[in-house]
């Protein structure tokens, strides 16, 4: 009798991470790297986008130095004429569309309640956290739908349906990013495009040291990648997995499913103690 692991096995070794034509924004390091690399290890082809080019060339390296095949583009996903140049470029490099598309690209910010963030804040974070998976959509989906196969992953997080305080531009971002892959998921049912949208809690990756994120914030954040913090690699081989199964949600982790049950099923107290801790924890402190 063959066992359900070497079914799943087979199963997903003829599915879409398997030797795709893939683009992952914000490859150039964390998730979006562990993407690539994973993508090029299940014999793919990877465009590697990214806003700093020489992060996208070490990932470029990386994939080549193990046999691998990818090109790095700069891409800041946050304007919406580059992130077109660059489903423009995948047709170029590809010959045609992407089976493939993770958009992952974003950053963090915290620390400040609703108020006392700012509009410059809420602009970039929006910009690059869901703007840029909007803009990704918008040039891709059209695509993938026309040739009626292929894969979207948007990179989302629990904050997105944990709404913790002071962290309002990050939750929003993220929630958005989360409706949105519902939505196209729901537009691209019954085709062969499988849509899939993880929310990870804590990854060990330098978001929250590239992000706007207060020292009280970002002290917390540390301690708690420390205690619960999951590989990039892990998340990035569960997610293709899921995407190959058309799974639509993926939540990696043990605290991330707490809160996913806690917050439907007693979304009041939910939001009691989630008030509370932030009342109690330091995050506002510069």
């Amino acid at each position: 009798m063959i066992g359900v692991d070497a079914v799943r096995t087979r199963l997903l070794r003829h599915r879409r991470s398997t030797k795709a034509k893939a683009v992952v924004t914000g490859a150039g390091s964390g998730i979006g790297r562990a993407f690539a690399v994973e993508l090029a290890r299940r014999g793919g082809h990877v465009l590697c986008a990214d806003i700093d080019p020489e992060r996208a060339a070490q990932t470029v390296a990386e994939i080549v130095a193990h046999g691998g095949r990818a090109e790095a583009v700069t891409c800041d996903v946050a304007d919406r004429s580059q992130v077109e140049q660059l489903a423009a470029r995948a047709r170029d490099v590809f010959g045609g569309p992407p089976t493939l598309v993770i958009n992952n690209a974003g950053v963090g910010i915290g620390g400040r309640p609703v108020g006392a963030i700012g509009a410059d804040d809420w602009e970039w974070a929006l910009g690059i956290n869901l703007w840029g998976v909007v803009y990704g959509c918008e040039a891709f989906a059209p695509m993938l739908r026309e040739a009626n196969r292929g894969g979207i992953i948007n990179v989302a997080s629990a904050a997105g349906f944990a709404a913790a305080p002071a962290m309002g531009p990050y939750n929003v971002s993220k929630a958005g990013v989360m409706s949105l892959s519902e939505t196209l998921a729901a537009e691209l049912s019954g085709t062969g495009v499988a849509v899939t949208v993880l929310c990870p809690t804590f990854v060990k990756t330098n978001v929250a040291r590239d992000g706007r994120i207060t020292a009280g914030a970002r002290g917390l954040a540390d301690r708690l990648m420390a205690w619960t913090g999951t590989t990039p690699e892990s998340v990035a081989a569960s997610t293709l997995d899921a995407n190959d199964l058309g799974r639509l949600y993926v939540v990696p982790q043990l605290d991330a499913n707490v809160v996913w049950h806690l917050k439907r099923h007693f979304p009041s107290q939910y939001a009691w103690g989630a008030g509370l801790l932030g009342r109690v924890l330091p995050v506002s402190s510069e």
